[in-house]
This record gives C-alpha cells, sequence and structure tokens, in this order.
C-alpha cells in the first residue's frame, strides 16, 4: 500500500543539511555567525548560487534566515531546491536508519519522489 505524505521542513540535522549541499553542488554549510542585511544570525550558513548573503540554518528552532530582497539578492528557486534537497536526504537518511530501502525518482516538474519500502503490515 502506498501512502502520500506532505512535509513542511524544519531544518534540524546538520549532517542531512551537507548531504543536500554536496547533492546541489553547493559549498558545504558553515557553521558559526554570520553578517545577513539585516544583522548577524548563528547557525549554518548555506551559499546558495547568485545570493548575496547566505542562507543560515538555525537547527534548534528549525528555521531558516536569509535576506534575498524580494529575489533581488537571490531567487528564491535556489532556496526552494535546497529545502526539497535537505528534505530528500533527511528522509534517505531516516529509512536507512531503520533499515529501509530508498529510491527517488526525478519528476518532470522538478519534484522528486521518494519511495521507502518498508516491509511488513497487513497482507
Amino acid at each position: 500500500m502506498s501512502h502520500i505524505v506532505t512535509l513542511k521542513t524544519e531544518i534540524r540535522d546538520a549532517t542531512a543539511v551537507a548531504a543536500a549541499c554536496r547533492r546541489l553542488g553547493h559549498p558545504p554549510p558553515i557553521q558559526g555567525t554570520t553578517e545577513l542585511y539585516s544583522g548577524a544570525v548563528n547557525g549554518l550558513a548555506v551559499q546558495l548560487p547568485g545570493w548575496s548573503y547566505p542562507a543560515v540554518c538555525d537547527l534548534a528552532s528549525g528555521q531558516v534566515q536569509f535576506d534575498n530582497f524580494g529575489g533581488n539578492w537571490g531567487k528564491q528557486e535556489h532556496l526552494d531546491r535546497f529545502l526539497q534537497a535537505y528534505a530528500v536526504e533527511k528522509a534517505r537518511i531516516e529509512a536507512r536508519k531503520q533499515g529501509h530501502p530508498v529510491s527517488e525518482q526525478l519528476q518532470q516538474d522538478g519534484w522528486i519522489k521518494v519511495t521507502i519500502q518498508v516491509a511488513g503490515g497487513p497482507a
């Protein structure tokens, strides 16, 4: 039986952040205090392509802080792509911890379909 799941992504796993950066070909995230236009923030800084300031992941709150000035300092699609990559990597990590095989398919619209095989359940 298959199930469709919708996620609201909270960024709380440094390993998955680093994996998402590798997946997308971004530089590794940097932990520390980062200057954004609006001020200094602490967390894992992720440099997105063409962005004037990095997106900073606060693992304690799960939120991402960024200054892209309505798209003038960075395209929203790059952040969206990073969040999707994070969600896929986090799902892979958690499924593998429990011994479940994971596969994925890139859809024509850019979405990634992740399938996790879970043994057992009703026949």
